[in-house]
């Protein structure tokens, strides 16, 4: 449920992507003000995952998750009534809040896997849902858009406006069916805890004040600014920009833009393993280094596409950036859950709006910009957000080069809240004497 909520968020959040160009024609609009209405579906899911963050540390992942999931389908299937700019930004915005389930996802892995593995996990389930970006792409631009013009005869006015009924009506139900078939922790859910007293109360501002004091967050923030927000972007702009520059059609170019996605299949995976495999032999060193050479690599790449002038080229290009891109976001929630163990929700929602304040600027840029400099400008900011892995010491780890591991071991067991397995980072043979 943690993958799948994630997964269908992502599918309502971007159904509109891969018809913008559609939307563009029929409302009259200018590219400026398409733009403009993707930093409104962005920003709508910063205030929710920074909100989210220290729920989730006191009510747990699966309500919220639903809640987010039923509320995000509304404006979704209202997509059809959109018939200005105004309209459609104030849309997006709302739609947005669907991306806030991310906080939820990383919350409940966290909080079931040790050290060993947490890497790993984190990035398996971020990825398996942000692959919701990349077949929404395939499922509405290649599947039901066509579909829905041949209902319409072939009206893609009409298609368009029908078509984000669908993913709205998965989203509803699926939220639905995590509350009911999901659980809080791995003994019951966080209301049956509490009553019997196996759990204690968890202020969520005193959470949301620790984690928003932990200067290793904001690093991270901006961090996951530069990698998920370079993603976010690639998602809504490689539809557009092969149609745009390599006069794809509407189909053409949603079926290119989808293997962005695709690449989480595996991609952000791969960056989980990589740390957790840097954690084994070199400690909280590895894992930045597996952050930093993954930053750098994007940045290069995506810079080097600014460039290209070829379709096979720049397709080909892409698909690597992605890889590195996706590698990086697993690498960076390798590293999240050793912040602050006893703030772990706070820290996540901080780190995960990272991700869409970058695509916020990144969007502006695509905005003001030609996409040769947009894009140029978006690889510089991944590679210099590289160099802040020099700053990042957390309490009881050697940083990237400098400092000394430390026996600590408050900064390696995470505080449980009930009598369920805690959640462990350091010592998994002593989880139930804790």
């Amino acid at each position: 449920m943690s993958w799948w909520g994630l997964f269908i968020a992502f599918f309502i959040w971007f159904a509109i992507a891969p018809l913008l160009s559609e939307i563009k024609d029929d409302l009259g609009l200018t590219k400026q003000e398409i733009w403009t209405s993707y930093v409104f579906g962005v920003s709508g899911t910063i205030a929710m995952r920074i909100i989210l963050g220290p729920i989730c540390d006191k009510y747990g992942a699966r309500i919220p998750m639903a809640v987010v999931l039923c509320f995000a389908s509304i404006p979704t299937a209202c997509t059809g009534l959109v018939n200005s700019t105004t309209e459609l930004n104030t849309l997006r915005f709302f739609i947005g809040s669907a991306g806030g389930t991310f906080v939820m996802c990383q919350y409940w892995a966290t909080s079931m896997f040790s050290k060993e593995v947490v890497g790993t996990a984190n990035a398996l389930v971020g990825g398996w849902g942000n692959l919701g970006g990349g077949i929404t792409q395939l499922i509405v631009g290649v599947g039901l858009f066509p579909l829905f013009k041949v209902f319409f005869d072939g009206d893609a006015s009409k298609a368009w406006r029908y078509v984000s009924i669908i993913p709205a009506f998965v989203a509803f139900c699926t939220g639905i069916m995590i509350y009911y078939v999901s659980d809080d922790a791995p003994k019951g859910n966080y209301k049956e805890l509490k009553k019997h007293g196996h759990m204690a109360e968890v202020s969520a501002p005193a959470s949301f004040l620790q984690g928003a004091l932990n200067f290793n967050t904001w690093l991270l923030f901006i961090q996951y600014a530069a990698c998920f927000g370079a993603e976010l972007t690639m998602n809504n702009a490689a539809a557009l920009y092969f149609h745009d520059k390599f006069d794809q059609s509407t189909e053409s170019a949603a079926a290119i833009a989808s293997i962005f996605g695709f690449m989480n299949l595996f991609a952000r995976g791969l960056g989980g393993f990589l740390s957790d495999k840097g954690n084994a032999h070199m400690g909280m060193r590895g894992r930045l280094l597996a952050q930093t050479v993954c930053l750098v690599v994007a940045g290069t790449l995506v810079s080097i596409f600014a460039h290209a002038n070829s379709l096979v080229f720049a397709v080909a290009l892409m698909v690597v950036i992605s890889l590195f891109i996706q590698a990086a976001e697993g690498t960076t929630f390798g590293i999240v859950p050793y912040v602050d163990p006893s703030a772990t929700g706070a820290v996540i929602g901080f780190v995960g709006a990272g991700g869409n304040v970058g695509a916020v600027c990144f969007g502006i840029g695509l905005r003001y910009f030609e996409y040769q400099t947009a894009f140029m400008i978006m690889g510089f900011t991944i590679i210099g957000s590289s160099l802040l892995s020099l700053l990042i010491f957390i309490k009881g780890h050697a940083g990237l080069i400098w400092g000394q591991i430390k026996e600590d071991p408050s900064a390696n067991v995470r505080v449980s809240k009930c009598d369920a397995p805690v959640f462990d980072l350091e010592k998994t043979d002593e989880l139930e004497d804790e």
